[in-house]
């Protein structure tokens, strides 16, 4: 297990209003996360979460994917961007991109993504429409370890919420990004402390092997 001597250099991904950075962000200065974000990175350069930020004096870049003609080029272009600074995890925080597998390659074991679903439920898009739609009890979200199947890698901590008979998509989607907010600082302290790994495409947490749906605390 990899084991971070110091304090962990964090880049954060994000497209737009930016309120899980803010949750990392907030951790990160409480001492909750052992590190510091050294870059947020956005492809939309009006995206509000560069504006969070720069308020927290953190570098921000755009890289523009409209200006790539191909997703290989932009993603070699964010790759660059990235390892610059060396980071020690990978965070897409709300970052509305599929990320190729060459450079998702770079990253194993250091990249997580947060998904509004109840992984393996619901990958994609409009999942809690989708769960509405299907007369699910409960909703939540999961994060999970990125590999280059698309929402596919293993999941690390998942949260949950009840699915209300008066809740659409929009008070569903609240409620679960209020979980967001709590799981993900979460789950960027363990990667920090070396407690997390992942080891043959199976996420591990003080060394033990995580269940389908990611840790549980019992």
């Amino acid at each position: 297990m990899h084991k971070i001597s110091q304090s962990a250099k964090i880049v954060v991904l994000i497209s737009g209003g930016g309120s899980n950075l803010q949750s990392i962000i907030d951790a990160c200065q409480s001492q909750f996360i052992k590190g510091h974000i050294q870059r947020v990175i956005s492809n939309r350069p009006h995206a509000f979460g560069l504006e969070r930020a720069r308020q927290a004096g953190i570098e921000t870049r755009c890289i523009d994917h409209t200006h790539f003609d191909s997703r290989q080029a932009f993603d070699a272009e964010l790759l660059r961007i990235i390892l610059e600074v060396r980071p020690d995890i990978v965070v897409l925080a709300g970052f509305m991109r599929i990320l190729t597998a060459e450079f998702v390659n770079n990253f194993e074991g250091k990249l997580l993504n947060i998904h509004p679903s109840l992984l393996p439920n619901y990958p994609g898009l409009n999942t809690h429409q989708r769960a509405i739609d299907d007369q699910q009890k409960e909703g939540g979200v999961t994060v999970h370890f990125v590999t280059a199947e698309l929402d596919g890698g293993p999941s690390i901590l998942q949260a949950r919420v009840t699915i209300e008979s008066t809740d659409d998509a929009k008070s569903l989607a609240a409620k679960v990004l209020v979980e967001e907010h709590k799981i993900y600082p979460q789950v960027l302290s363990w990667l920090a402390d070396g407690r997390l790994s992942l080891i043959d495409g199976d996420a591990y947490f003080d060394q033990r092997k995580l269940p389908t749906e990611g840790y549980r605390d019992d």
